[in-house]
């Protein structure tokens, strides 16, 4: 053991630290607080350690609030006070723009959360067993092993009842948590979201039928006020969450909401973004790069909401998605708004449907909000090649987001298969605006929207 100073945090929200020459990351350790740590790994000059005595506090620690922070991988900013982790994530979108893809650019103050806890409107947590007793709880940092948890701050007070309630049900009925190395086991996952204060449950099992499920479904009567509850089946060897089949045991198994004027259709799967204020946020500002007069192509557009404002604003607005029940909550959202002469709707790989729609409307504004692995390549190199004018991109991962706007502005060239950066980027973009907006308050994760805009239109 001996004594480190941190000098800053690193993209996972950890602290850096030097000694004789090899850089130390250590979790839970504050820009400028000086700690004594014992080195767990060392490969090459990079390191990894663990607090063992924090001897200076930094003045923008605070205590976290979760029982279970440093050992769940969930948060890993609960310990810096909020202002704090708002620089920071500008910083680290920066920090990746730069580093990544060469591009020093201005990036603007994170856009702040109105809540700084209990903000998720979806809860997913893995069911397991352990030494012969059932787990409940959230992985720990990249792994697959379950910290069993009693409640989530990121969580309303909902989530508490919840996992009381099904803890309570397995002890009762029997059941047990999956064991993903021997394949046994009832119950793998949990998922609830949360839509006004009405609420979709949804259990993932390896069987079609489970002992006592009416207890269950009595047990969360108490918890949830209006909900429907889906039973969903799951029994091959894989990370992915939800199987295929999924059967409607309560309520009405899709719930209508209301956004900035409109009505749109949410079931099990259909992606919502978690925060809602920020969510609100982020596609007002995304409005605003859309005329009245443009078309507009929302890729990877989930069940459809981004899509129809955009509609309502513009000329006209294109969806394409790829799960075929976001694509239903879309179709229904373009009916129930009366949007049939300006909303379409396509269901399939953005790679496959883009080419067709782009030449049909040439000169339609791209909004580009892919998942964490970000934009395919395939569909890069057709926006450049298309002469597409303005493109609006929302990435939840900095470091995909830097790749993406590389390529797309010359920053990155393609030698022999891998990207390198340009001595002198010469690319069809530039950047105009980046924005990040704190989606999620007490991790290490951000989303950022960013505006592109094509140098010789």
């Amino acid at each position: 053991m001996f004594k480190v100073t941190c000098a800053a945090l690193g993209t996972q929200g950890e602290g850096i630290a030097k000694r004789e020459g090899v850089t130390l990351f250590v979790p839970g350790l504050l820009p400028g607080e000086r700690a004594t740590v014992r080195v767990l790994k060392v490969k090459g000059n990079v390191g990894y350690a663990r607090v063992e005595e924090l001897d200076t506090p930094a003045e923008v620690r605070v205590r976290p609030r979760c029982a279970v922070f440093g050992k769940c991988g969930g948060c890993q900013l609960q310990h810096l006070k909020y202002h704090t982790q708002l620089k920071f994530k500008s910083q680290l979108v920066h920090d990746a723009l730069k580093k990544i893809a060469g591009i020093d650019f201005s990036v603007a103050a994170a856009e702040r959360s109105e809540r700084e806890y209990g903000y998720r409107n979806k809860l997913q947590l893995p069911i397991g067993r352990r030494n012969g007793k059932n787990v409940v709880g959230f992985y720990a940092e990249r792994s697959h092993r379950i910290v069993p948890t009693q409640a989530c701050p990121l969580h309303p007070d909902w989530a508490e009842g919840l996992i009381a309630a099904l803890l309570n049900f397995m002890e009762k009925c029997g059941l047990d948590g999956y064991d993903e190395e021997s394949g046994e086991g009832q119950l793998r996952h949990i998922v609830v979201r949360e839509l006004r204060k009405k609420y979709i449950v949804t259990l993932v099992a390896t069987v079609p039928e489970l002992k006592g499920i009416d207890y269950f479904l009595f047990l969360l009567d108490k918890v949830f006020p209006v909900y429907s509850f889906w039973l969903n089946v799951n029994d091959k060897k894989t990370n992915v969450v939800f199987g295929e089949t999924f059967t409607l045991l309560k309520g009405p198994g899709f719930y209508e909401c209301q956004d900035g004027g409109i009505a749109y259709e949410v079931g099990p799967r259909t992606f919502v973004q978690i925060n809602e204020n920020v969510r609100n946020k982020l596609y007002e500002r995304a409005l605003t790069f859309a005329d009245a007069g443009e078309t507009v192509i929302d890729c990877y557009a989930g069940g459809g909401l981004l899509t129809a404002k955009f509609a309502k604003k513009c000329r006209k607005a294109y969806g394409i998605e790829i799960v075929p029940e976001a694509h239903d909550c879309a179709e229904k959202l373009r009916t129930g708004n009366g949007l049939e002469e300006k909303m379409v709707n396509l269901c399939g790989r953005v790679e496959d449907l883009l080419p067709g729609v782009l030449e049909r409307e040439p000169g339609a504004l791209v909004v580009l909000d892919p998942p964490r692995a970000g934009v395919a390549r395939g569909v890069i190199d057709l926006l450049i090649q298309s002469g597409v004018k303005k493109i609006v991109m929302i990435s939840c991962d900095p470091a995909t987001l830097a790749r993406d706007i590389g390529i797309l502005t010359g920053a990155l060239v393609d030698r022999d298969g891998a990207l390198v950066k340009a001595e002198r980027p010469a690319g069809d973009y530039r950047l105009i605006t980046v924005e990040p907006f704190d989606m999620f308050p007490q991790t290490k994760h951000v989303e950022t929207l960013v505006m592109l805009e094509r140098k010789n239109p």
